[in-house]
């Protein structure tokens, strides 16, 4: 008898246990929920702002990129390399390598584009609900950067800062801001109006087809004329060069003068990339006087060729934009450039990826942009189309001079 009474009082005593538990369980939970409600009573939901702004998008975005561009976050120092889906938020840095371009769409509807070998900082990128404010700041840490803007009002800020200057960008300009290695920079403003200050204070008005340099100790020049961007004219784009029976060809390179500013001499160079990546670069000539240029023992393969120009006061204009051509062996037989595996993907907007497979080192261009087959076949380029295009043609080349046309549907996602 007394073992069972001994095992009925223990049992009876675990139970008992597990009841205090319970009932302190429901007791501190309640006292958890009561103070999360006086809380949220009191000083409203903490929560409501991050979900409001995880769920709203930046106001900075890649329109399109191409080549290795690279994010920084701000908060975690995180580096993420650049897809259509990265948003950019202040703080985050963007970085493009030797062969990497990228144009950004900020909060004020103004686009910036951020040349090769560049490093910019989104300092501030905020614009009210109605439109009629906004506050963009970006800073140009090296490289170069261009900025486009649209009609602004008057609340509207868009400021534009380097390591030696800070520019206030009005409405309806297109400008470019550079930071140079060697610790020098330039402001060229094609058209609009940049209002620029150095950190001693000293102001400067920079009017459309202006150009103004700034020495290592910060000070700016007076503004001079802009030099304008000489014309490439021969050979044109995608030009076919026959080469000689050695397999090698002379090719004479020709432009127009500025049609801006008064040229004191022309750089020109040629290689094997678009982006005139040093180990691709075939040949550098400076100091040109004359409009045109001889290159010499050109084997066959395509190549890009860009010239720029250098006035007097030091000043150089920008880099034409490359033009491709081909040096192909001679013979009436051309192939087909096979391309299989065509498709279009839809990013959402105007952009387009068109993916395919073709022989590896083979060029295909689409709307302007191209892209190298690689060594397994594959190549990707990103291009925009307007709404009403329905379809876009890939052009395919190899280094003998053949050349094909494919044609490949753009369907929206629903």
């Amino acid at each position: 008898m007394v073992t069972k009474a001994n095992h009925f009082d223990f049992e009876w005593w675990v139970v008992q246990k597990r009841a205090v538990y319970v009932t302190a369980m429901v007791l501190g939970l309640s006292a958890i929920v009561g103070g999360a409600s006086l809380y949220v009573w009191k000083y409203g939901n903490p929560l409501k702002g991050i979900a409001a702004r995880a769920d709203s998008p930046a106001g900075a975005r890649f329109m399109s990129f191409e080549g290795d561009v690279r994010v920084v976050r701000a908060a975690t120092r995180q580096v993420v390399f650049a897809n259509n889906d990265t948003q950019l938020y202040p703080g985050d840095t963007v970085q493009t390598q030797a062969d990497g371009r990228a144009r950004i769409g900020m909060a004020d509807g103004s686009t910036v584009v951020v040349r090769p070998n560049s490093t910019i900082i989104i300092r501030d990128n905020a614009s009210a609900e109605d439109g009629k404010r906004s506050n963009v700041h970006v800073v140009v840490d090296s490289g170069q950067m261009l900025v486009r803007t649209e009609q602004q009002s008057e609340d509207n800020k868009s400021v534009i800062e380097t390591p030696k200057t800070q520019s206030q960008i009005t409405g309806q300009t297109q400008a470019s801001f550079g930071v140079n290695p060697e610790g020098t920079e330039e402001i060229r403003v094609n058209s609009g109006r940049v209002d620029s200050s150095n950190r001693a204070g000293e102001r400067l008005s920079v009017q459309g087809g202006e150009y103004v340099s700034v020495n290592q100790s910060g000070t700016l020049s007076k503004p001079q004329r802009l030099l304008d961007v000489p014309q490439p004219l021969q050979p044109r784009d995608l030009e076919r060069i026959p080469a000689s029976s050695n397999a090698s060809a002379s090719v004479v390179l020709r432009w127009q003068k500025p049609q801006s500013g008064v040229p004191s001499y022309y750089r020109v160079e040629v290689a094997t990339s678009p982006f005139f990546v040093p180990e691709g670069k075939v040949i550098e000539r400076d100091q040109l006087i004359v409009t045109q240029f001889e290159v010499s023992d050109l084997r066959s393969g395509a190549y890009f060729w860009r010239v720029r120009a250098t006035a007097a006061s030091g000043q150089t204009s920008d880099w034409s934009e490359p033009l491709k051509f081909i040096v192909a062996t001679q013979g009436n037989n051309l192939s087909e450039v096979p391309v299989a595996n065509l498709s279009a993907v839809h990013l959402g907007g105007n952009v387009y990826i068109i993916r395919g497979t073709s022989s590896p080192g083979v060029t295909l261009r689409v709307s302007g942009r191209e892209a190298t087959a690689a060594s397994d076949g594959s190549f990707q380029i990103q291009v925009s189309a307007p709404p009403s295009t329905r379809e876009v043609t890939v052009l395919a080349y190899d280094s003998q001079g053949n050349s094909s046309q494919y044609r490949v549907p753009l369907i929206r996602a629903s």
